[in-house]
């Protein structure tokens, strides 16, 4: 029997016009997608469970089974993995509108929050007491870089060589400071080349394979994923030329700042492979020390708060533009310069993943079946430790200590703290947030505002 989407349910023989009738309206469907896009908190792990108990456990729109197939299908491809499981399972409901939905959706509260946040934080950002509030989100922010490295550490480290390419990448990124993309495309072609060595991470196994709505329609209608991949490669093509076209008019036309936002998040777009903490610190190499776009400690201000809004954590990548743009030598500048700079970092960070999904759903199962590629993502899953890893040590060294510098020794260039310089509050908050988030279990938005309010009674009470 099959559940319907008032509770009822059907059997499971039902011919290719019973078995539509019984999927959710695209209304309904809508509805449930914005409420996703405004609870989803808690990074990639709390929406992904926050997708399943929606449309698995509650609604049986989608099997466990087949959830997991397009999670990990999606796990494979750059950008935020949970906006790109949500495209995915629009389209399977819906077709390209229902991906659009989904997909967007899941992005534009969080997009909305976050533009107000940064909106603030450019015009504010230097009022004592918003600095204070900021100054406790960086020391929380530090304990959540840790947390995230230990939750995918777990779940990525599966024998000698997963744990021999992450700390290959460390080295690599920290030691060597080699670029981003070279170290994650070198980790997907060890692991393409030796799949015996690396085996492949997953979310877990489906424990329920229970017949639900969109089986049912598969099952009675196989004709359907061969129309919907028609249309999804069309919907993928002309999402190509809408993200690539402009970037291209930008360069050639315009240059300045908004076309350096364009060609640098559009570069983001195609190697953030392993989410937001993968990237970040790339992202914060370049747009702090070679744009100078924002400071290393606005960095952190804007993971803070990018942490603290429903939506892929990536948007913090906004939170940048938005202070690119503010900060612009163009005669566009200030608040409509950050506006526009913002829309651009959506344009160019989203656009890519519907074209991704698109493009890549009429081939999902070739893909899921290649022992080859499912190696690849290990072994770049793994050197995504490293790459956090990475990330945490540059974040601590700048939210703990005042003072950094380079060292440089041969091929070697380690930035090293001042050990002088500690700054004996900002390890006292970090504390705190650790006790929240790992002893007493508090959860991501907690443990921030605790540690933001933490941060503002320590400066209130040091004048």
């Amino acid at each position: 029997m099959i559940k319907t989407t008032e509770g009822s349910s059907v059997p499971e023989a039902v011919s290719a016009a019973e078995a539509h009738a019984q999927l959710p309206s695209f209304a309904e469907a809508l509805r449930v997608w914005l409420r996703i896009g405004l609870l989803s908190f808690g990074g990639p792990a709390g929406q992904i469970a926050l997708l399943h108990r929606e449309v698995v456990d509650e609604r049986h729109w989608i099997g466990d089974r087949r959830f997991l197939h397009a999670l990990n299908f999606c796990t494979l491809l750059p950008g935020p993995e949970a906006q790109q499981l949500a495209t995915y399972l629009g389209w399977l409901m819906h077709g390209v509108r229902g991906g659009l939905a989904a997909g967007i959706l899941f992005v534009l509260p969080g997009a909305a929050v976050m533009l107000a946040l940064s909106l603030l934080y450019a015009t504010l950002g230097d009022v004592p007491v918003i600095a204070a509030l900021f100054f406790g989100l960086k020391c929380a922010v530090l304990v959540i870089v840790v947390e995230a490295l230990l939750r995918i550490g777990r779940r990525a480290l599966k024998g000698k060589a997963a744990w021999a390419m992450a700390i290959a990448a460390f080295i690599a990124l920290f030691f060597l400071n080699l670029p981003f993309p070279l170290v994650v495309l070198t980790a997907g072609i060890i692991g393409y080349l030796a799949p015996a060595a690396f085996t492949p991470s997953s979310h877990g196994e489906a424990k329920n394979d229970a017949p639900a709505l969109i089986d049912a329609v598969l099952a009675a209608d196989p004709a359907r994923p061969g129309r919907l991949a028609a249309s999804a490669r069309r919907a993928g093509m002309i999402g190509l030329a809408l993200w690539l076209v402009p970037v291209a008019v930008l360069l050639a036309t315009v240059g300045g700042t908004y076309a350096d936002v364009a060609w640098f998040f559009s570069k983001m777009a195609v190697v953030t492979v392993g989410g937001a903490y993968a990237v970040l610190a790339y992202v914060a190499q370049d747009a702090v020390q070679a744009y100078h776009w924002l400071s290393a400690d606005e960095m952190l201000a804007g993971l803070g708060l990018a942490e603290t809004t429903p939506g892929p954590l990536i948007l913090v990548l906004q939170f940048v533009g938005f202070l690119a743009g503010f900060r612009a030598p163009e005669a566009v500048s200030g608040i409509p310069g950050g506006i526009i700079a913002s829309v651009l970092v959506l344009w160019v960070t989203f656009a890519p993943c519907f074209v991704f999904v698109f493009l890549g759903a009429p081939v999902i199962e070739r893909l899921q079946a290649n022992r080859a590629l499912s190696a690849a993502l290990a072994a770049i899953t793994a050197a995504v430790v490293g790459v956090v890893a990475n990330l945490a040590v540059w974040f601590g060294l700048r939210v703990l200590f005042r003072e950094v510098q380079a060292m440089q020794a041969g091929p070697f260039a380690v930035d090293l703290p001042v050990l002088t310089t500690l700054d004996p509050v900002a390890l006292a908050l970090a504390a705190l947030a650790a006790l929240c988030l790992f002893r007493f279990k508090l959860g991501v938005v907690k443990t921030l505002g605790i540690a933001a309010g933490a941060g503002l009674l320590v400066r209130l009470a040091l004048g």
